[in-house]
């Protein structure tokens, strides 16, 4: 290697006047707290990234890239000597010239990478002349797009290094951002001694994916980023499913292997004080933007852990929004305004994944913010904008089969906690009786949603699930207290073109005989399919007057209510 004259090499001063400059700066600040280290570098590694560092300061890595070489050469050895001064360090001869040939690969490999090596498994392999892409995706960082089976061919060869190098206990006190800093500090040097053939965005690429893996989700993290997306089904490592727009497609994402799948569900469970094993191999859970998890393990899951994940839309959804996308007419968005605002208790059914939870929290905005509300669920999914909400959550019992709090334990104590309005996320079970005594006693405005295909059925489940908590009442007796405390069914499906459509609104009359009598007030009515596929169909209003009618004259919404009911 050439040696020169330091203020030959990088401009007028050179090195000593960047060590003068650093000296006057010490005794004129004082001196930060050092970040610590999330990862275990070798010494090399250290005095590599301290000497970039300090070149860093006198160009930028391009500028320095494009010296002459024996320049550059002399600028290197001219920064590794004054930092062996500073740091009162010694090299011997061989670690002083792995240390400048390192630095000197970083320089040449600029922000594109590093020159193409040789091939090999994680190497783009050369490109038939039919496939030449374009010439600005050759640029590289400025202008190249990741390639995913490159970055994730990377990924597995990087991988357990990073690990080893990584400082858990350093690593838990960073915040993520300093974390992915470092991270991409030693991704950039393992890259380069790697010799691995990666642009700047398969590197940022990269970096995103072992964050992921380190702290977020693994694979997952696109799937829960893209808006599009709305439920995720993991069926194993290999098999992994997504619904857009209604439609379930298979992605491209993959897990290495169970063990893989095991650690990411643990990591979700953890998170919300949960667990999921052997003996407990089922699991609902929560993200923390609310997205509902269902996790089933093996021996129970025969193929490899199940992850089934309902996604918390960030996208504000209101009724006058599902007018919008065809999910019910302007009418309907009206008469449900007007149920919601004069207290109407109100059961939302529908089968699995047809929007329940969705039309839940729309009615929920029309709830008064100076009334105090109680939200009782499995797993928070809920998201009411008032001011004065208490949610509540259950709690599965603990390993030695106490400690479980269930929605009914819930349901009773939220009576003694002077609750307006009572929310159940989903009536499964024995709680129905008490919900509908909390109905019948002065908490008008609850709600909750059940699974059924009819507001006829949805009356017959209620009625059956009543049997579940365990005492017995005369079937007369049980359903004149239905009719007492349910006032409003909303029938919720989602068809076969992935819309999903408010199917019936229908009101609980009374009673004749023993039998309930209801009367809907909107139903759809199918007409066909257009050429997109799309299913055709028009929203039909009944055109009698509501039975709330008088509650609605009550709260000073009558005349409202009329307009809608006679379009």
């Amino acid at each position: 290697m050439l040696q020169s004259n330091p203020e030959t090499a990088i401009g007028p001063g050179g090195i000593r006047d960047l060590r003068a400059r650093r000296v006057r700066a010490v005794e004129v600040t004082e001196p930060a707290l050092p970040t610590p280290p999330a990862f275990k570098l070798s010494v090399t590694d250290t005095i590599c990234t301290e000497v970039l560092a300090l070149l860093a300061r006198l160009g930028s890595p391009k500028a320095l890239a494009a010296m002459p070489p024996a320049e550059l050469d002399a600028a290197i050895i001219d920064a590794i000597r004054n930092h062996m001064v500073e740091a009162d360090f010694h090299l011997t001869v061989d670690d002083f010239s792995m240390v400048q040939s390192r630095i000197g690969a970083i320089l040449a490999a600029g922000p594109a990478g590093p020159p193409p090596p040789p091939a090999t498994d994680v190497v783009r392999r050369p490109r038939a002349d039919s496939d030449a892409i374009p010439v600005a995706r050759q640029i590289g960082s400025k202008v190249g797009r990741a390639d995913p089976g490159h970055v994730a061919a990377a990924k597995a060869r990087i991988q357990q290094i990073v690990v080893e190098k990584l400082d858990v206990a350093a690593a838990a006190e960073l915040s993520r951002e300093e974390f992915e800093r470092q991270l991409s500090q030693l991704v950039m040097n393992i890259v380069t001694e790697s010799k691995l053939q990666l642009n700047s965005s398969e590197q940022q690429d990269l970096v995103s994916l072992l964050v992921a893996d380190m702290l977020g989700l693994g694979p997952l993290e696109p799937l829960l980023a893209d808006e599009s997306v709305t439920d995720i089904m993991v069926n194993g490592p290999t098999s992994v499913f997504a619904e857009r727009g209604g439609k379930l497609v298979k992605t491209h994402v993959t897990f290495r292997d169970n063990a893989h799948v095991m650690a990411i569900a643990t990591r979700m469970v953890t998170r919300v004080g949960r667990r999921v094993d052997e003996s407990s191999p089922l699991c609902d859970a929560r993200l923390a933007d609310g997205s509902r998890i269902n996790i089933v393990i093996p021996p129970l899951a025969i193929d490899g852990p199940s992850i089934s994940i309902r996604k918390f839309s960030k996208r504000l959804i209101t009724l006058d929004s599902m007018v919008e996308t065809g999910n019910i007419s302007r009418a309907m968005a009206t008469v449900l305004k007007i149920a919601a605002r004069c207290r109407l208790n109100i059961l939302i059914s529908g089968g699995t994944g047809s929007g329940k939870t969705t039309m839940l929290n729309a009615l929920s905005r029309m709830i008064d913010p100076e009334e105090r509300t109680v939200t009782i669920e499995d797993a928070a999914e809920l998201q009411l904008q008032q001011p004065h909400v208490v949610r509540l959550e259950t709690r599965p019992p603990n390993l030695e089969g106490s400690g479980g709090i269930s929605m009914r334990d819930l349901l009773k104590n939220a009576l003694r906690m002077r609750p307006d309005r009572i929310i159940l996320g989903e009536i499964r079970g024995g709680e129905v009786l008490d919900v509908l005594q909390a109905m019948n006693t002065g908490h008008d405005g609850s709600m909750s949603t059940l699974h059924a295909n009819s507001p006829r059925e949805a009356l017959t489940r209620v009625e059956n699930m009543v049997s579940l908590a365990g005492i017995s009442i005369p079937p007369r007796g049980l359903r004149s207290q239905i009719v007492g405390a349910v006032h409003m069914i909303i029938q919720i499906s989602r068809m076969r073109d992935g819309v999903r459509r408010v199917t019936h609104i229908t009101e609980v009359v009374g009673m004749e005989g023993d039998v309930v009598t209801t009367q809907d007030l909107f139903t759809f009515e199918y007409e066909g399919e257009d050429s997109r596929g799309r299913l055709r169909g028009n929203f039909q209003c009944a055109k009698v007057a509501p039975h709330f009618l008088p509650r609605a004259t009550y709260y000073g919404l009558d005349r409202a209510l009329r307009e809608a009911m006679s379009p």
